[in-house]
């Protein structure tokens, strides 16, 4: 759910005085099983990290290189980018999907097909089984991946929504541990076992979803935006306020999401493909959204992810345990930079951890091509070194922002009605960019070696650049109330106007000042955007 209404300036909760301070999310049972079923989604991100770090343990294993007839650069740019070319056959199908069936059944239909594409692609006898198998994976992760963010943030408790969105995205590295480690503990397997096993777990996430998603709460706002506001107000007093459906918190969220819709239907009724880009505030949020995507993967990032052994290869660390054993350590030093900035989010906000990553990615980028030069030039094994040592210390810098945040700050400057049209949109240009990366990088690294990464660092400074220039704050606002930054004051007006004529007193006073607040504030930010 969303927080309260506030200030832009997000010094505090605007309705934080309707939070009970007793219930956190470890003394309160039904919080607890709500962070649960948030959990058991937040692994839909597990899936995909998975597969970039199984891709590259398979290239480090002899077993898979000559099962395979060791794939040529090209091959393995096309055995990368397929999962990615899967995803965009999705794309078109799954905001209709999101929005008509549900983000619970969108999940579990997405998870299905995943389920079947591992078991075809662990029983490859072929390179073209195996491609297809891939392309089967990414059809059916652009269902559950459109879904599980948004089904996250519309069900959390107000004061976790934006640390749990952040962890969607975070949790990518879980996968990549399980994939980079069950890789290392199967290199001995002296069989095709060796690279099947890790082909099969790719799957497990996907079948834990089928087997318990459909027991978990369905989105509120899914449910008022479906008409079925009696369940959606069940929902939130039974999982935030212990069963109480007049708690003033409850009905605050309840009226906020009502008037939200209400708006969206009556004056932003235009919900086609066209209408992300028919408003000034909608051409903004997608000018950001479009940006923050590719730069995801295009800020070298994409080198480490999918062609770490061809780098190691290049400063003479050809040994394939020693690979495999970076590539495990690697992973985990991202998931605890990742899921530590996940936790930050309300305290330290979302601008200022953008351009913290810029500027620390674009320093150790600039030091790892450097040090990458040096080795190339003097052999030298401290270069090389160096060069990893500058490889973790990017890794950090990118994970500060550009892990957790991407997700979060897409699903909450995007108002309900386009929130899962405007995710699929920058979905798919992720794939896109990750199409794009995946093809090119192994094909250039070959060609220009260390001289490949000064393109990189040119580029990570434009990132920079933009992320200073556009990237607008929401740290402590809610997810409707986000609009005003965007959409101007009416917008702030009728949300607000209306969850005060409906909610309890207490509400009343607190919502009137926070619209006030809103007002003062949000303008000026606009006109900087």
């Amino acid at each position: 759910m969303a927080g309260g209404a506030v200030a832009n300036t997000g010094d505090s909760l605007g309705f934080q005085h309707l939070v009970d301070p007793r219930r956190k999310w470890y003394n309160n049972r039904r919080l607890i099983a709500l962070n649960a079923w948030i959990i058991l989604i937040l692994i839909t991100s597990s899936t995909n990290g998975y597969d970039g770090s199984m891709m590259n343990g398979l290239q480090s294993l002899p077993q898979w290189k000559d099962y395979f007839n060791n794939p040529s650069n090209s091959r393995l740019g096309l055995l990368n980018a397929i999962q990615n070319i899967g995803s965009l056959a999705a794309y078109p199908f799954a905001p209709y999907v999101s929005d008509g069936i549900g983000r619970k059944k969108a999940n579990i239909f997405g998870a299905s097909i995943m389920c079947a594409a591992t078991a075809i692609q662990t029983a490859a006898q072929s390179v073209g089984m195996f491609i297809g198998a891939r392309f089967l994976i990414g059809f059916g992760l652009t269902f559950a991946a459109n879904a599980a963010p948004m089904l996250v943030t519309e069900v959390s408790y107000p004061s976790y929504r934006a640390p749990l969105t952040s962890t969607y995205n975070s949790l990518w590295y879980s996968g990549a541990i399980v994939a980079a480690w069950t890789t290392f503990g199967t290199f001995k397997v002296q069989s095709t076992w060796a690279w099947r096993i890790p082909s099969a777990l790719q799957g497990l996430p996907s079948v834990l979803q089928i087997l318990l998603v459909w027991f978990m709460p369905e989105s509120p706002r899914w449910l008022v935006s479906k008409g079925r506001e009696d369940e959606a107000l069940e929902i939130l007093a039974y999982y935030h306020a212990d069963g109480n459906q007049e708690d003033p918190l409850v009905r605050y969220e309840h009226e906020e999401i009502k008037a939200s819709i209400d708006f969206d239907k009556n004056v932003a009724a235009n919900v086609g493909w066209k209408a992300l880009i028919q408003t000034p505030g909608n051409r903004k949020r997608m000018r950001i959204i479009v940006a923050i995507a590719f730069f995801s993967q295009w800020s070298g990032n994409g080198l480490a992810s999918y062609y770490l052994n061809k780098i190691l290869d290049d400063i003479n660390i050809t040994d394939a345990t020693i690979q495999l054993l970076i590539n495990g350590i690697l992973s985990i030093w991202n998931l605890f930079w990742a899921l530590l900035a996940s936790g930050i989010v309300n305290k330290f906000g979302r601008r200022l951890m953008f351009m913290t990553s810029c500027i620390g990615m674009l320093v150790f980028f600039i030091a790892q091509t450097i040090s990458f030069s040096l080795f190339l030039q003097h052999g030298s094994p401290d270069a090389a070194h160096a060069v990893i040592a500058f490889l973790f210390l990017f890794y950090a810098a990118y994970d500060i922002a550009f892990s957790p945040l991407i997700v979060s700050y897409t699903v909450e400057i995007l108002p309900f009605h386009l929130r899962a049209k405007g995710f699929n949109v920058f979905n798919f240009t992720i794939s896109l960019a990750l199409i794009f990366n995946q093809y090119v990088n192994p094909i250039a690294l070959g060609k220009l070696t260390w001289r490949y990464y000064i393109v990189y660092c040119c580029w990570i400074a434009f990132e920079a650049v933009f992320c200073y220039l556009y990237v607008v704050e929401t740290k402590g606002l809610t997810l409707e109330e986000t609009a005003a930054l965007f959409d101007g004051e009416d917008a702030a007006k009728h949300i607000a106007g209306e969850a005060n004529t409906h909610a309890h007193a207490p509400v009343d006073e607190k919502a009137t000042d926070s619209a006030e607040s809103i007002r003062e504030h949000s303008i000026p930010t606009i006109q900087k955007v």
